[in-house]
């Protein structure tokens, strides 16, 4: 791997693998690579897989970008918003194999997806930016909103609850746990059925579903860019 992403294409399914030897974390490299990759399987592949390194999905965004001043940091996530809302409009079927830990922007990463499926174990899945002081954005709250449990979703965004893989499953981040060994197994097959499912009916019905949460996001993601600095006053 020469870089922090792995691109291979297994029958009709593209399977990208996050792995930067560390957290996983949300920088610059990291979302150029995943955006390269998702445009190049928009025209091999009929299904999108992301997985993460053994026990690390995702961390969230670079801890280093995010320390360096608030315009790195509204720099870095706006684009770390446009990739959310890349996978959450894409036309191809998206499904997440949580390999573990899946904090911040790793759990917006999460819901950004279509089918999400998470190992068993002692990890850690959730937003915890308001525990830090940081406010959520829009597009985090309304990726929430639209994908967690509606009696679960005060206490998983305001309150900044973060949950072990059963529990997560149970408020709406991930749709199953199953055995780390079974993981990529149980992804690759759900994959399959999604990638057999009818082209451009899966794309359009995806749209038409999202297409109220997408507007809202788009109509307040350069206003609130001013909040992207974590700015704990706000």
């Amino acid at each position: 791997m020469s870089g922090p992403l792995n691109t291979a294409f297994e029958n009709d399914i593209a399977i990208l693998t996050m792995d930067d030897g560390r957290a996983n974390a949300l920088g610059h490299a990291m979302i150029g690579a995943l955006n390269a990759a998702l445009d190049e399987a928009e025209g091999k592949a009929k299904a999108v897989l992301i997985a993460g390194r053994e026990k690390r999905f995702c961390a969230g965004f670079d801890l280093d970008v995010m320390g360096s001043g608030p315009e790195n940091v509204r720099k870095l996530v706006t684009a770390g918003a446009e990739l959310l809302l890349k996978l959450y409009e894409y036309p191809l079927p998206v499904i997440m194999a949580c390999t573990g830990h899946s904090l911040a922007a790793g759990g917006l990463l999460l819901l950004a997806g279509d089918t999400r499926i998470g190992t068993e174990g002692d990890f850690r899945i959730g937003l915890p930016e308001v525990a830090i002081g940081m406010t959520m954005p829009v597009f985090g709250i309304e990726l929430a909103r639209d994908r967690l449990a509606r009696n679960r979703f005060s206490e998983a965004v305001t309150q900044a609850r973060i949950y072990g893989p059963a529990e997560a499953a149970a408020v709406g981040y991930l749709d199953e746990v199953v055995p780390a060994a079974a993981l990529m197994d149980t992804a690759k097959a759900r994959a399959a059925a999604l990638a057999a499912l009818q082209q451009p009916a899966f794309a359009n019905t995806k749209r038409k579903e999202r297409q109220a949460t997408i507007a809202l996001i788009r109509s307040t993601l350069t206003a609130d860019s001013d909040t992207f600095d974590g700015a704990r006053s706000r």
